[in-house]
């Protein structure tokens, strides 16, 4: 499991411009390193991250030319983050609000423990949210939550997003519940955890039929280790011992 630490508690880990840009890099390597099977997303101290760190707006986007560089930066990231084959898991304490929740909305699940609070806030800066970070939430929450967050700007507790299915659970003991779901993700077989995800994200991206990229991997998972181990397995009435990588 490799984790991914936003670490500027003294921001409450706000997103600074060259954050954003090095998240591509992060999941090209998780992606790239066969020892890794999870990527856990977090921040340092008591919050996940209260956002884009706004500072640098006055430099960074004073301009349209800076604004869509800008942008163009954070979406590289979400991009990079909802493409990722292996499972990202936010573990969110605190704030989680603007681009922190976009962050989250990426991940493929979110935990979170009863201090999170959510929102997402372009409403209060006069900035139309990004058409992908849209329609990721607008997927996750439905459009009617999705409209509540984004034209009202207003936050909502841990327990209000568990309801609308912002959150897949909420943790007493956060590092516990969260260490204890990924390593069930790493027991399960890779090449079924990575190739349904891939499957998932073709959907989430409008695809509606499949296609020979989907079809080739279910024969791979066929004709692969993995599924031979499986049906032995199961037959056996042993738990399976995944080697795929």
């Amino acid at each position: 499991m490799a984790t991914l630490t936003f670490a500027r508690p003294e921001k409450k880990n706000a997103i600074s411009h060259d954050m954003w840009a090095a998240i591509p890099d992060v999941v090209a390597e998780v992606e790239g390193d066969p020892g890794l099977k999870v990527l856990v997303l977090t921040g340092a101290g008591p919050d996940f991250s209260a956002g884009a760190d706004i500072s640098e707006f006055g430099s960074l986007r004073s301009t349209a030319d800076g604004a869509a560089a800008y942008d163009q930066v954070v979406e590289g990231a979400v991009t990079a983050l909802a493409g990722m084959t292996k499972p990202t898991v936010a573990k969110i304490r605190g704030n989680c609000i603007g681009g922190g929740c976009q962050i989250s909305v990426a991940c493929d699940f979110r935990f979170a423990d009863t201090t999170a609070r959510f929102g997402i806030t372009p409403a209060k800066l006069g900035i139309v949210y990004d058409f992908r970070s849209t329609r990721q939430l607008v997927s996750l929450i439905g459009p009617a939550h999705a409209r509540y967050f984004l034209l009202s700007g207003q936050l909502i507790d841990a327990a209000r997003a568990r309801e609308i299915g912002l959150l897949n659970d909420v943790f007493t003991d956060l590092d516990a519940g969260v260490s204890d779901f990924a390593a069930t993700l790493c027991s399960r077989s890779q090449t079924s955890v990575r190739g349904m995800n891939r499957i998932i994200g073709k959907i989430l991206d409008g695809q509606s039929e499949s296609d020979s990229e989907v079809e080739g991997i279910r024969s791979a998972a066929i004709h692969g280790e993995d599924y031979a181990e499986g049906v032995a397995a199961f037959l056996d009435r042993r738990p399976p011992k995944f080697t795929a990588s």
